[in-house]
């Protein structure tokens, strides 16, 4: 019999299905391929999203350290209120100083960058003092020197011990034939570098080992003063880096700023002597690396504190060149900083807190 008009026979309905079949088939393909290529889209505007964010939090927190910057600078505007005729004469001797160069005793070309952590290791002594590793190579040892004025040197043989000592009960003492002023004080190559003064700035050079005064010699200035004027007690600060033993100090005749001198280690002789511009008013501690110093200055803002001057005795780079280095919240002031060539730490002594500061380097050609 005949199909009926209207009606499919099976053959036809089977080809029917397989040709919906494929075109749906087809289709979906199709949808899948659109949704992949909108998907793609949505993570590259994602990712763009993402970096434009990135870079919007990057330039608030730029915005936010310049307003730091302009506060502090607006701050220490008083200080810097001097005649044309003196900053002139201050300028010449400065260059006529400046004109035998200083002749590097390594190729040091690290700079700060940022402060990478912080790390409150414990708290232990008076508010002002002075830890730290001793700086020379292959010692692990760890000094206190507690208080402004006192003859005694605790010692713990590592960081762990000095940690896990119940205050300074693990420590063994080094009695001193002299005492120790201020918080200028370093321990390099196993020989304690420390200020005594009575008239006169005396560096004494004491042998750890052998408990007996290697050297002393008074420091070739008149008249001098504090070196910074948030911490009096502090009239000449010792530091080591990779070049060798420094001295940051101020006279009268300079005493709006701060000063350098190259010591030789072995001698104690000065090498050579610079005047900074760094300022002294509102000037908390200071630190030396790859012989350029870097001053910390206490802002308005309560708990910071931020390098604000820089000066480089290679003119590597200069203070204007030189980033911005801001400390995390702190307790108080802090009364000394040291650093450790070894270990690219900084030392802080922070209200009776000790504290260690990761830095991170880069090259000053690199700034």
């Amino acid at each position: 019999q005949g199909s009926r008009p209207g009606l499919f026979t099976r053959p036809d309905r089977i080809s029917l299905w397989h040709e919906q079949t494929t075109r749906y088939a087809s289709e979906l393909r199709e949808l899948k391929q659109q949704m992949v290529s909108q998907l793609e889209t949505l993570d590259k505007e994602k990712e763009a999203l993402r970096m434009n964010l990135d870079g919007v939090g990057t330039r608030v927190d730029r915005v936010e350290r310049e307003l730091d910057y302009l506060e502090t600078q607006n701050g220490a505007q008083p200080c810097v209120d001097v005649d044309d005729k003196l900053i002139e004469q201050q300028v010449t001797l400065v260059k006529e100083k400046q004109k035998a160069k200083y002749s590097k005793l390594s190729d040091c070309s690290d700079m700060i960058s940022s402060i990478k952590a912080m790390k409150i290791l414990k708290r232990v002594g008076g508010p002002k003092g002075v830890w730290s590793k001793d700086t020379g190579r292959g010692s692990g040892k760890v000094y206190i020197f507690n208080g402004t004025d006192d003859d005694t040197i605790h010692e713990f043989s590592s960081v762990q011990d000095f940690a896990r000592s119940l205050g300074l009960s693990l420590a063994k003492t080094v009695k001193l034939p002299s005492a120790w002023k201020g918080t200028g004080h370093v321990v390099y190559n196993n020989h304690a570098y420390y200020i005594n003064q009575v008239d006169e700035i005396t560096v004494v050079k004491y042998d750890m080992k052998n408990h007996s005064v290697t050297d002393s010699a008074v420091f070739p200035v008149q008249d001098h003063v504090p070196v910074y004027s948030l911490t009096p007690e502090t009239v000449m600060d010792l530091a080591v880096d990779e070049e060798g033993l420094w001295a940051i100090y101020s006279t009268r005749q300079n005493d709006r700023h701060i000063s350098l001198a190259k010591m030789d280690a072995n001698s104690l002789d000065i090498e050579q002597m610079w005047d900074t511009n760094c300022p002294r008013e509102n000037a908390e501690a200071a630190f030396i690396i790859c012989g350029t110093l870097y001053v910390v200055y206490n802002t308005k803002q309560p708990g910071r504190s931020h390098v604000q001057c820089v000066f480089d005795v290679n003119d590597m780079v200069t203070n204007e060149e030189a980033p911005q280095v801001y400390f995390p919240k702190r307790y108080g002031a802090h009364s000394s900083l040291k650093y450790n060539p070894q270990e690219q730490l900084l030392y802080a002594w922070d209200d009776g807190y000790q504290i260690l500061y990761k830095l991170i380097m880069k090259k000053k050609l690199e700034i």
